[in-house]
């Protein structure tokens, strides 16, 4: 059975989740840097681009959001005559017009967030589309008699002219749950659309769960026996939103009491160098390596230290077919998306890339992302797509090294800055009565001025003196204690 582990503080929710014994996928979200996706904002059109078929809105943020022509569907904001449905922005928008849209995949590097008009809410057995009139159904759920079951279900409780997305944790659930959820997203719409029409564009109007709720939201199936959290008031926050929308779901949350991290306490060290090694060792001797590039993410496979007992082809297959259970697993934990390509060792045989091929495809069946794949090339080339939403663990937790013009990457100011904090409360009862000098490179006194409220909470909770010390000859993610007598 799998498990949901949930470590918060106010300036970080860590989220894993746990399938035979193994952690599957590894999600971090800080609350200076938290997801725009799902975000639904009344936001103004600023220019209109028809040549690259699109259109560019003021939503408030930092840079202008992308909304693409395929993005654009029908809504109760836009005058859409049907004959220009395949017409394009330019036909439907006009600069200084007012629209809701929610935004589907995050600002990257110097990309605006991108965003769509066809607004989803999402339950955690349904999905609400305010502006379509048709019932939709996971592909996951496989069986045909199941399938029609659950449509005809949906069918009897919406209400006249509301579109539904039936999501797979659905079959899990009594038509009584499903009517419950329904009920609970048409008043959150009815919600939205009433603060749309009280605010000027640009505004945010709706704001997705955190990570955490979220996780439970839609992550959590029978296949999940725990939601373990390690902290007592946000472990009442859960409880709380589980009692009023999934209040079937109580029985499985938990408080974890122990002293150690809850992740390393699980069997998992989540160490930021060794969560995103290059090198990730395979059972047989052989390993991959994993070099995330500008444009797409480079998977080599190597034999390594395997040298086998038969034929060289029945090594390199092996070898190969280990590679693609570990692919699927560090695709999850490291949420690497967008363009993907992995070198396997060459095969001669066209069936034994095809066991290869299958066998990822297999290992990625519970990935909630969407992915896509071509044939493995006669040099063991395989070119696949994973659905990229929200940033991987690459740029959640690094930052470009200034060190080295940008050709490596380092631990992030703020992730240097929560791992003192981190180390500050695990010795808090040792230092109590005592003046703690930290000293630090230059560039994370900055990050400390931004979020000092954090460092002055524990030394409270502890009873200590804290003094910051800059020192410019340390690189930037070194650090120093010294604990004195006060």
């Amino acid at each position: 059975m799998g498990k949901l582990l949930i470590s918060y503080t106010p300036f970080e929710i860590r989220v894993g989740l746990v399938e035979d014994q193994n952690l599957v996928e590894f999600y971090v979200e800080r609350a200076s840097e938290k997801s725009l996706v799902g975000n639904i904002y009344k936001g103004r059109v600023v220019r209109v681009v028809p040549g690259i078929n699109s259109a560019f809105l003021d939503l408030g943020l930092e840079r202008t959001a992308f909304l693409f022509g395929d993005d654009l569907v029908p809504s109760e904001d836009i005058d859409w005559d049907k004959e220009l449905a395949f017409s394009g922005p330019k036909e439907v928008l006009k600069e200084g017009m007012e629209i809701l849209v929610q935004v589907i995949k995050e600002p990257l590097g110097q990309k605006g967030a991108r965003v769509s008009t066809n607004l989803t809410l999402p339950g955690h057995y349904l999905v609400y589309l305010p502006y379509f009139q048709h019932i939709g159904i996971s592909r996951k759920i496989k069986e045909e008699k199941l399938r029609k079951a659950l449509r005809e279900i949906v069918e009897k409780i919406r209400p006249p002219d509301t579109g539904w997305i039936i999501r797979t944790a659905a079959v899990e659930a009594d038509e009584e749950s499903l009517k419950r959820e329904m009920e609970f997203l048409l008043c959150l719409w009815e919600d939205i659309k009433e603060r749309a029409k009280k605010v000027k564009a640009p505004a945010l109007i709706y704001e997705e769960l955190n990570i955490a709720f979220r996780a439970i939201r839609d992550f959590f199936t029978k296949e999940i026996s725990v939601i373990l959290v390690d902290d007592e008031e946000f472990y009442r926050k859960l409880k709380e939103f589980l009692e009023r929308y999934f209040p079937d779901f109580i029985s499985a949350l938990k408080l974890y009491e122990g002293k150690e991290d809850i992740f390393y306490a699980h069997g998992f060290q989540v160490d930021v160098k060794k969560l995103l090694s290059r090198k990730v060792w395979l059972k047989s001797g052989g390993f991959i390596v994993i070099e995330p590039c500008e444009a797409f993410t480079a998977i080599d496979v190597n034999t390594g230290r395997f040298v086998g007992e038969s034929e060289m082809e029945e090594t390199i297959l092996k070898t190969n077919l280990e590679a693609a259970q570990e692919i699927a697993t560090q695709l999850r934990l490291r949420n690497i998306g967008g363009l993907i390509v992995i070198d396997f060792i060459d095969m001669e045989d066209p069936a034994h890339q095809e066991l290869v091929l299958e066998t990822l495809k297999e290992a990625l069946k519970k990935d909630k992302a969407k992915h896509s794949f071509l044939p493995i090339s006669p040099f063991g080339i395989l070119e696949m797509t994973r659905e990229r939403k929200r940033d991987s663990l690459y740029d959640v937790f690094y930052e470009t090294c200034p060190l080295c013009a940008g050709e490596g990457r380092i631990k992030s100011k703020r992730t240097v800055y929560y791992e003192i904090l981190r180390r500050i409360q695990k010795m808090g009862p040792h230092i109590r009565n005592k003046k703690l000098e930290i000293e630090v490179h230059p560039g994370i006194t900055e990050v400390i001025g931004e979020e000092i409220s954090y460092l002055e909470d524990l030394e409270k909770k502890f009873n200590f003196k804290v003094e910051i010390k800059s020192n410019k000859d340390f690189l930037p993610w070194e650090y120093k204690f010294h604990i004195l007598n006060m």
